[in-house]
């Protein structure tokens, strides 16, 4: 799957392409229903599908000091974008020049302009522009005087409340990973590199992979039963402390998994680690004793939930 940027004219193979525009950070329930939809109409159509998202998030522009709320990186969201069938994800780099163009700029220059669109779909609630300056109704006045279809995907209801990114940040920041996978259709998942730590884990006989937790949401801090997978296919359950380990000095937040039955070298692999279910809060021990006799309630805990 290609991924093009947004600044630039898609190849011509590409144009007249079916545009899945949006953030989709989390790529959760109500995106896929956009980018579904998209889906099936350049099935339908003979036409390519794209899906254009924004990098960095437009949150991340106006406000840089902004605690990390990243659900997914660029290489998830490509991933789960192929998955879904699209041909190509565009990305929009969020930088002043995009902020300052207006709605009518962004349909002519990019949408048209570089992409050549035949048709967009959207969420309803999207907007877009300069100070959000274009709707979906803008969109659609835009697609009947030059050219191209909208079409606009209603909320994903679940529970009573619209499926949102929102929603599935504070549920992970409660710790509460069953309605995050469920509004996600998976686990949230943290991927990243494994490091070189300090070997204070393989000392204690559970060696772990670290970590760091770059742009991403962090998750209630704690200990949650968990479940790596390696690039080579290997799925392995497991264990994981999320935080600053407060026993140990000095405090660095990390991502810590531990997998159970597997003795290997995972250092500089990219690893993903799906968050299962929470298990318990961060605590201090007074002795390593302690947190050894606690680490195995954790993983025998861990490996009933996964079971």
């Amino acid at each position: 799957m290609e991924r093009l940027d947004g600044g630039s004219a898609v190849p011509q193979a590409l144009r007249g392409g079916i545009v899945a525009l949006g953030n989709f950070d989390g790529f959760h329930e109500g995106h896929q229903a956009v980018v579904g939809r998209a889906v099936a109409r350049g099935r339908a159509e003979g036409r390519p599908v794209l899906v254009a998202t924004f990098d960095p998030h437009p949150v991340r522009h106006f406000k840089p000091d902004a605690l990390p709320f990243r659900l997914t990186t660029l290489d998830q969201r490509q991933r789960l974008f192929e998955a879904a069938g699209a041909d190509a994800m565009i990305v929009f780099s969020f930088d002043d020049g995009l902020a300052a163009t207006t709605a009518e700029g962004f349909v002519r220059d990019r949408l048209l302009g570089l992409i050549g669109a035949a048709g967009v779909v959207t969420g309803e609630d999207f907007t877009f522009g300069r100070a959000r300056g274009g709707n979906v109704s803008v969109l659609q006045s835009f697609g009947a005087e030059l050219g191209f279809s909208v079409d606009a995907v209603g909320p994903i209801v679940e529970d009573g409340e619209p499926v949102s990114s929102s929603r599935i940040r504070e549920a992970l920041q409660a710790g509460d990973c069953e309605t995050a996978t469920q509004l996600l259709t998976r686990p949230f998942a943290i991927e990243g590199v494994v490091e070189h730590g300090d070997k204070r884990g393989r000392t204690l006989g559970y060696p772990t992979a670290n970590l760091a937790l770059g742009t991403y949401l962090r998750p209630r801090f704690g200990i949650y039963a968990v479940r790596g997978r390696l690039e080579d296919g290997r799925v392995l359950n497991g264990a994981a402390n999320i935080g600053v380990r407060p026993t140990f000095d000095p405090p660095k937040e990390l991502l810590e998994p531990f997998f159970f039955d597997f003795s290997g070298d995972l250092y500089g692999q990219r690893l993903e680690v799906e968050f299962v279910s929470f298990l318990r809060q961060e605590a201090k021990f007074d002795s390593l004793d302690a947190l050894m006799a606690q680490m195995d309630e954790d993983c025998a805990e861990a490996k009933r939930r996964l079971g």
